[in-house]
């Protein structure tokens, strides 16, 4: 009979384990969708120039699309200028091809060594066209932080149905669970 109640609190840890991997893990993975909402963010064109405008945009370096950041300096030597220097002075063209043909409405121009892209200051309509797709971002990550809390309230509902976490033990999860939502959702906005 000594081994029972031994049994029994391990369970009981086991279960504890269960539930906070769960939340560990939608944890982690609304950190992903935050990080990748704010990437979103730093990508969209202001009237400033920032490094992280040509993130998104692809070279082809041998084959293989690579981004402008892992093939270049990019530097911010006035608030309305980037200039890329790419390390092969092969890539001078594409890379100006590539940020000609992006969706960013920049204009670069190269000296064969460099290439200078003048931001040029947004125009109302820009501005507002900018709005919508900040707003597009932003629910893009809610909605993300919202699926993942679903699928770890089902997880955490089917440990309770299985019967390897009590009743109350999966309600607190579940508040917990809400509260990390409402975090990473009031992060998001």
């Amino acid at each position: 009979g000594v081994g029972a109640p031994r049994a029994a609190v391990g369970g009981v840890l086991q279960a504890g384990r269960m539930i906070e991997d769960v939340i560990k893990d939608a944890r982690a993975r609304m950190q992903k969708a935050l990080e990748a909402t704010r990437r979103e963010f730093a990508a969209i064109r202001t009237g400033r120039a920032n490094p992280a405008l040509l993130e998104q945009i692809k070279v082809d370096y041998y084959g293989v699309p690579t981004p402008v950041n892992q093939l270049a300096t990019i530097t911010v030597p006035e608030p309305r200028l980037l200039v890329v220097a790419p390390w092969d002075k092969k890539m001078v063209k594409d890379v100006e091809r590539a940020i000609l043909k992006s969706e960013l409405g920049l204009v670069p121009s190269s000296d064969g060594a460099v290439i200078r892209i003048p931001i040029p200051t947004l125009t109302e309509e820009r501005r507002r066209d900018l709005v919508k797709v900040v707003r597009r971002h932003a629910e893009e990550g809610r909605v993300a932080v919202r699926n993942i809390r679903r699928e770890a309230k089902e997880m955490i509902e089917e440990l309770e149905d299985e019967g390897e976490v009590s009743e109350d033990d999966a309600r607190r999860a579940i508040e917990e669970l809400q509260k990390l939502t409402d975090e990473f959702i009031a992060a998001v906005d």
